[in-house]
């Protein structure tokens, strides 16, 4: 693991990971002899750590890794829930007490955040599958994310660069938005919660687009649509454009409701960007619906 990689992890869980880090090498090594892998590549994150590895068999594979064994747990109760959808990576096989969750590798594998153009059909696609299944007991609620996600947004806006821009004030008012969307009795689906182009994968000409990395709840599927719609704002283009490329691939979208959820999200869009001090029209469009 680079000091990179290290870095973020310590960001995310305090200097306790740092143990974790340490002995991650043996983890990997036992785990590997369990199931038979050997290690080619290294993904980053933010969570823990992604290994793209060879299977005995010849096959692509994917072993993720997080300190955080709460993470693995609903990642594979989400991903075993939607076992048999194509649109899903699937798992192969978890360790939950070691917090490891082995995956089927997928390829080509690129990040639809790398795409030229956004395949909105199999996002439809992508969207009606996840969202059709029925839940089963035992996962949190859309509440639970949002909490969680307003949490840490504050612990890493106090006393950062873009805390000049972006107040605190301005924060929580989107948090009592997005506390009223989700706890409002609308919508009783698995939401993947974390469904931005970049945890989504080009599974080729036979697959298409891919899911990976849930971090699910039960409540408005809407939730999920705001990555994809803000879309077309970041290349000059509207709300409106993002709504008419998904609205023809996703039977009964709600375009009122998926607008409440851009502007009660907004914040998040836009805290990284400025902590790096970039004043973008899409940033300032984000800042707007803060308002």
């Amino acid at each position: 693991m680079d000091d990179q990689a290290r870095a973020r992890l310590i960001r995310r869980f305090g200097e306790g990971v740092a143990a974790w880090c340490d002995d991650l090498p043996a983890l990997v090594a036992r785990l590997s002899e369990r199931w038979g892998l050997t290690v080619v590549d290294t993904k980053p994150g933010n969570t823990g750590r992604t290994l793209i590895c060879e299977g005995d068999d010849g096959a692509k594979k994917v072993l993720k890794l997080t300190p955080d064994h709460s993470i693995a747990e609903s990642e594979a109760a989400a991903l075993r829930a939607w076992d048999g959808c194509s649109r899903v990576a699937q798992v192969l096989a978890t360790e939950i007490a070691d917090g490891a969750i082995l995956l089927e590798g997928i390829d080509p594998g690129t990040q639809l955040s790398e795409a030229a153009d956004v395949p909105w059909a199999d996002v439809g696609d992508l969207l009606t599958q996840i969202h059709a299944v029925t839940p089963p007991p035992g996962f949190s609620t859309l509440e639970d994310r949002v909490v969680f996600m307003y949490d840490l947004a504050e612990r890493g806006l106090r006393g950062s660069v873009a805390e000049a821009a972006l107040s605190m004030e301005t924060l929580d008012r989107a948090r009592l938005r997005a506390l009223a969307l989700a706890t409002d009795g609308v919508g009783n689906a698995i939401v993947h919660g974390d469904l931005h182009p970049g945890n989504v994968l080009d599974g080729g000409p036979g697959r298409g687009a891919v899911a990976i990395d849930p971090r699910p709840s039960v409540g408005d599927p809407s939730f999920d649509l705001a990555d994809w719609v803000t879309l077309p704002m970041r290349d000059g283009g509207t709300l409106e454009d993002g709504f008419d490329a998904i609205a023809p691939h996703l039977p009964g979208f709600d375009a009122e409701r998926v607008h409440a959820w851009c502007v009660a999200l907004s914040p998040l869009f836009v805290m990284r960007p400025l902590e790096r001090g970039e004043r973008t029209p899409f940033v300032e469009a984000m800042l707007s619906f803060c308002r």
